[in-house]
């Protein structure tokens, strides 16, 4: 998907300045193997993310990226924590940094598939022998791999 228009019109007044932006995770596990999408802007493996529309629910702007970059159906299960990311430049230099609220998701249908132009890539990778995974996406998998709990929240 292409940046959305609100951020456009952020830029439009700010230029490349830091935007700190709402964001959502989600970590999909279905037969003991997690999805993944590699993306276009740096290569990376990461667990499918993106920003919320303003005034869009976070649960709901989870199920939509993870359509919207996998072609996968899913439904959100549990809240696993709230972290923010490190600040991101982007190719074009604008900089942004994300207050991500980390989901876990249960697959309902479709199938994997590059769904737009944010990814290279996309599979399902068994838990147990993940491609090098940036340590903020590897610990939300974490998160969704421990028992059921009251979520994480990063206060080191």
């Amino acid at each position: 998907m292409a940046t959305p228009e609100f951020i456009l019109q952020l830029r439009s007044k700010i230029g490349t300045d830091p935007l700190w932006l709402p964001g959502v995770k989600v970590v999909l596990i279905h037969q003991e193997r997690v999805l993944l999408v590699r993306r276009a802007d740096n290569g990376r493996w990461t667990v499918p993310a993106g920003i919320l529309e303003p005034g869009e629910e976070p649960a709901l702007a989870a199920v939509r990226e993870v359509f919207e970059e996998t072609g996968v159906h899913c439904s959100i299960d549990r809240l696993l924590g709230v972290a923010t990311t490190d600040e991101a430049i982007y190719p074009n230099g604008d900089r942004a940094q994300y207050l991500d609220v980390v989901m876990s998701a249960t697959y309902v249908g479709g199938e994997a598939r590059v769904n737009d132009d944010e990814n290279l890539e996309v599979a399902w990778f068994e838990i147990n022998d993940l491609p090098s995974v940036p340590p903020k996406h590897l610990r939300a998998i974490q998160w969704a791999q421990e028992p059921k709990n009251e979520g994480h929240f990063i206060s080191e």
